[in-house]
């Protein structure tokens, strides 16, 4: 368990960083397996206690099963939760049938960018993690984003001896990535350690269980049999199939997520 343990340290030490550098911090939570772990990593960083909101930007399109999970971890847990939509667009009937480009950055990149300048927002925690997809592989831990919003991936600065940035150039916001150097397997494993609460979309009923968790018209099941936490472990130990190769933006265009992060997506 030694790797999970400097893992746990490295990522407790740049939420410390960001809670110490920038004034407004918030927590991105999808529900989902890794942004669950980034909550649990904050509440060992401040005693049990999360210090700043935890933010779920809801589409009105997700799985019931997400809503149900969200709201009973935020009960048991005692955060500061804030729901936040897009409803101007929800008005105009904006969904996947308007196409996963418009939609994700509608509901999505719009929601957030909304509340960021509402709030005065200065740092992003966003759980995502460099094997998860190509273009996440090119991130830094401390990310910043233009007055746009927008990810100039093509002119990121060094981050050495775990030195970094502590605000944009052009003072916007900085995304902060404390799990980029996790793998999929390490966050069941730490799952496992921690005994932490799963959302139990993840487990296989009638042979299918979802392994990626999105929107509800864009995210397809998997094969699957595994219906416990160390069952997920094996299957994962045997697969070479990519983690979110059932989550519809990834496939239906070539640099789908290069182009929706470089508008600011997660």
């Amino acid at each position: 368990m030694n790797d999970l343990k400097e893992l746990e340290k490295k990522s407790i030490y740049i939420i410390r960083e960001a809670y110490a550098q920038f004034k407004n911090v918030v927590v991105l939570w999808s529900t989902g397996k890794d942004s669950t772990t980034a909550l649990a990593l904050c509440r060992k960083a401040f005693d049990g206690k999360i210090p700043f909101p935890v933010v779920h930007i809801d589409t009105s399109y997700k799985f019931p099963e997400m809503y149900e999970f969200r709201d009973r971890i935020a009960k048991e847990w005692g955060f500061d939760l804030h729901v936040v939509r897009n409803e101007e667009a929800l008005r105009k009937g904006m969904g996947p049938h308007k196409g996963k480009l418009v939609c994700c950055n509608a509901l999505k990149t719009e929601a957030l960018k909304q509340y960021i300048l509402r709030n005065k927002v200065d740092a992003v925690i966003v759980a995502i993690r460099r094997d998860e997809h190509g273009i996440r592989a090119k991130e830094r831990v401390f990310s910043p984003r233009d007055e746009n919003f927008r990810w100039a991936y093509k002119e990121q600065e060094p981050e050495m001896w775990d030195i970094y940035l502590s605000q944009s150039k052009d003072k916007t916001h900085v995304r902060v990535h404390p799990m980029l150097e996790w793998t999929e397997i390490d966050v069941w494993r730490y799952v496992r350690k921690e005994n932490l609460p799963v959302n139990p979309l993840y487990f296989a009923r009638n042979g299918k269980r979802y392994r990626s968790l999105g929107c509800q018209p864009c995210t397809v099941p998997i094969e699957s049999n595994a219906k416990t936490v160390d069952e997920i472990i094996e299957e994962l130990k045997k697969t070479d199939i990519p983690e979110r190769s059932g989550r519809a933006q990834d496939k239906e265009r070539a640099y789908m997520m290069q182009k929706l992060r470089s508008l600011g997506y997660m």
